[in-house]
């Protein structure tokens, strides 16, 4: 099985400044090639303490530069904070820079903060997605944008570096209601899983989207990817501490960051999934929800974690895991002992579980790019 790791830039305790965040996030990202780990990812957020991470993209750059094996992922971009035609460049010069290891990940966001910042309509950030997917995916795969939809006119234009590998099989969204799921399949696209909701329920999701995706596209989807936080001890108590401790503090976070708790969330077009969420918090409490969120995660000691990983594995019948190492507040040397504790005693357990399909790879070579016709180009 395919085993991430990501970087998170997290800075929750306000005992280090932003720059000592970055400096301790890049040592450990330097340190997951030679760990054995098969991919680097980040994901995106913008003007807040969560997560500062501006430019996946750049970082993902910066990560293919000094290593020669890991593939390189972002989870995910944000489309509607982004200009589909520089996005789509991005990504072409990325591949090509590092010689096919990109894998795209696709969202529509859900911090109302980041829209605000942005001066984005969050009210219309799922017809955006939409039309900047369609885009983006025929675009990496043509070497021409072009689209007429509600939120995107693009008159064709080319994409320099041309794409000289195919996407296909290496795109993936992250996707939370059962509509965007729905999207997903209709886009030919693979799922990034990040629990939010209980298993049960992402499973039979997973099965109908596999379901769609097959009538529509007549093969099978890429097989999805879980991302997880971890938190691994040698002693269960020490793994438990981590637990109340980093990971609930990172899931308080997340309630805090993405307004779980405000009811009115479920008044934006695009949102009514969210209904269910903040009414369950208004009746229980952030506490109670907060726990419900960690608890989603996987901690202990070795054996339990990797078969904790295997069983979710099993159930959604995933490609590979992301293992997120560094968040809540913990102190950077915890950090460093937690994902190196992982590579020794756990993943080897998950390089051997054997899997029907793995994380995407480059695709074929594309279309050769056009040459500007009668030109002659002399040095």
């Amino acid at each position: 099985m395919h085993v991430g790791y990501s970087a998170f830039f997290q800075n929750l305790s306000g005992e280090h400044t932003d720059a000592e965040v970055y400096r301790h996030e890049l040592a450990l990202a330097d340190l997951a090639e030679p760990f054995g780990f098969d991919s680097v990812w980040a994901p995106e957020h913008h003007f807040t303490n969560y997560i500062m991470m501006p430019d996946t993209t750049q970082f993902l750059t910066w990560i293919a530069a000094r290593t020669e094996r890991v593939q390189v992922g972002s989870m995910i971009n944000v489309l509607p904070w982004h200009d589909p035609v520089r996005l789509c460049e991005e990504w072409s010069m990325l591949d090509e820079l590092s010689d096919g290891r990109a894998i795209l990940g696709l969202g529509r966001g859900l911090g109302r903060v980041e829209f605000d910042g942005f001066r984005t309509e969050m009210s219309e950030s799922r017809g955006r997605f939409t039309d900047y997917t369609e885009a983006i995916v025929n675009a990496l795969e043509t070497g021409f944008i072009e689209h007429d939809g509600d939120f995107l006119t693009q008159p064709r234009a080319a994409i320099r570096p041309f794409p000289s590998r195919s996407f296909k099989g290496r795109t993936y969204a992250s996707a939370v209601s059962p509509e965007s799921i729905d999207l997903m399949a209709q886009l030919g696209i693979g799922l990034l899983i990040i629990a939010q909701k209980p298993w049960a329920v992402t499973t039979a999701e997973i099965d109908a989207y596999r379901e769609h995706y097959l009538e529509l596209n007549g093969e099978p989807p890429p097989a999805p990817i879980i991302a997880v936080f971890v938190a691994v001890n040698e002693d269960p108590a020490r793994a438990q501490a981590m637990f109340d401790k980093y990971m609930m503090s990172y899931s308080h976070s997340a309630v805090d960051h993405y307004q779980f708790y405000d009811e009115g969330i479920a008044d934006t077009p695009g949102y009514e999934y969210y209904a269910g969420i903040s009414s369950n918090i208004a009746k229980h409490g952030r506490e109670k929800f907060a726990r419900f969120l960690a608890e989603l995660q996987v901690w202990g000691t070795p054996d339990e974690v990797a078969d904790k990983l295997k069983d979710y594995q099993r159930m959604v019948g995933a490609g590979g895991i992301i293992g997120v190492f560094s968040y809540g507040g913990m102190p950077h040397d915890e950090a460093e002992r937690n994902m190196r504790l992982f590579a020794e005693k756990v993943m080897p357990h998950l390089h051997d579980h054997e899997v029907e399909s793995g994380v995407g790879q480059a695709g074929p070579a594309t279309a050769v790019a056009p040459t500007l016709s009668g030109t002659t180009v002399s040095w």
